[in-house]
């Protein structure tokens, strides 16, 4: 057995034995087989794919590669919640410490960036301090004490999965749906959660551009956490334009402190108390329009703030040393007329060329650029109107780069749904 004849199998639209993907992770971690022939290999899977079996046995190899959390020692049921990723998608930074001011243990394992879109372990490392890793007892002994934990994923757990993500995210093999069901399960499986709740974003910004791209990868997850004895929800959201109106590490870190308060982004609002009212709904058995006024409660008194506060500063982060960028630029419309469209997808690369992602594994992100919307999808506006503020450092975009991201019509749009569909 070689890796070139792996390739050349999967090349063929051939499906791969447990024992070929075995040797394929083995000596990817062991460097037995090279960076380039992985990205060959991955290149070949998100072309030809990878049936539920093989997506199996894929998510085990690479469970197997480290070690597993056993949060046994943690009163209580444990959840996890998971985005496929997207645009200004800063809802774990508000979700988790709403959460856990409502007593729901939170042990979350958060990753990077990958592609166009944004990671929740950059954004808390905007935050000058916040300690990403944790050892196991220091996790656990966190979410005992506190109640919640945000950490980086371990060089012990999921290796493998640390590797290939890193991959993916430079060889332009990101969106394959065997590839990101067994990359989302294997941490979760791994890190020992009771409840896996997974946010998958559907749309231009997302991984999955259409609805039936999400209801194919929220099933493999579903049937996945079956296989490994896991509870596991999907929600399918929208992410045609941008969640809410930052995009970039600090500048989404102060919109969820916003949220936080009680007065973010009406979309991020939307979607922050009807995932939460699910997973309260699920874990307090009680009806879904009581754990709404339950979770906009803990949004308004400031509990769900101070839980934020009390997570940061466990984690040794320091909110007042927060920086944004003071290199502030305004893009104005062009012509009146209704926001038709706001290209997540155009703003989120947008944002990772100017610093607040990474074009290659080595890249340093800068946490203070980024960009933030004045008007959303729908609203109307007048020639000069203010569409979006730009925050540079050191690199620079052109105006008609950022203009294209927006399309303004004479007709109003249509309505789209934020939220399609639960499935379980």
């Amino acid at each position: 057995m070689t890796i070139i004849d792996i390739i050349e199998k999967k090349k063929h639209k051939e499906k791969l034995t447990h024992e070929e993907i075995s040797f394929v992770i083995k000596g990817m971690l062991d460097k037995s087989i090279a960076d380039y022939q992985i990205s060959s290999l991955l290149m070949a899977i998100v072309l030809n794919g990878m049936d539920e079996e093989e997506t199996i046995y894929l998510t085990e190899e690479m469970i197997n590669s480290g070690e597993t959390i056993d949060l046994s020692n943690i009163d209580g049921v444990v959840v996890d919640k998971h985005s496929t990723g997207g645009v200004g998608d800063k809802v774990t930074l508000i979700l988790a410490p709403l959460l856990a001011s409502l007593d729901i243990k939170i042990a979350k394992m958060s990753g990077r960036g990958l592609g166009h879109t944004g990671g929740t372990i950059d954004k808390l490392e905007a935050i000058p301090g916040y300690q990403v890793e944790l050892s196991r007892d220091d996790f656990i002994k966190q979410v005992n004490d506190i109640g919640i934990a945000v950490i980086s994923q371990s060089g012990n757990i999921v290796p493998a999965d640390k590797k290939l993500y890193a991959l993916r995210d430079v060889t332009g093999t990101v969106d394959s749906i065997p590839l990101i069901a067994s990359s989302i399960m294997s941490k979760k499986i791994a890190s020992g959660a009771d409840f896996i709740f997974i946010d998958v974003k559907v749309g231009n910004g997302a991984l999955m551009k259409s609805l039936d791209e999400a209801k194919m990868l929220s099933q493999t997850m579903i049937n996945i956490g079956k296989h490994f004895n896991k509870e596991v929800i999907c929600i399918l959201t929208d992410m045609d334009e941008p969640l809410g109106l930052a995009i970039g590490n600090s500048l989404e870190v102060q919109e969820a402190i916003d949220t936080l308060h009680g007065y973010g982004p009406v979309d991020v609002m939307e979607l922050i108390v009807n995932i939460a009212a699910l997973i309260v709904k699920r874990i307090k058995k009680i009806d879904i329009e009581e754990a709404k006024a339950l979770c906009l409660k803990q949004l308004n008194n400031g509990n769900a703030y101070h839980k934020f506060e009390e997570l940061v500063e466990a984690q040794h982060g320091n909110l007042k040393d927060m920086k944004i960028s003071e290199r502030v630029f305004s893009i104005k419309s062009p012509k009146e007329g209704y926001l038709t469209k706001i290209n997540a997808l155009g703003l989120g690369e947008i944002a990772r060329i100017i610093g607040a992602g990474r074009l290659t594994k080595e890249d340093v992100i800068d946490p203070t650029v980024g960009l933030v919307l004045t008007h959303k999808v729908g609203d109307y506006v007048n020639t000069n109107d203010e569409l979006v503020k730009v925050y540079l450092n050191n690199k620079d975009v052109k105006v008609d780069t950022i203009l294209s991201c927006f399309e303004i019509k004479d007709e109003k749009p249509e309505e789209i749904p934020l939220i399609y569909e639960i499935l379980e």
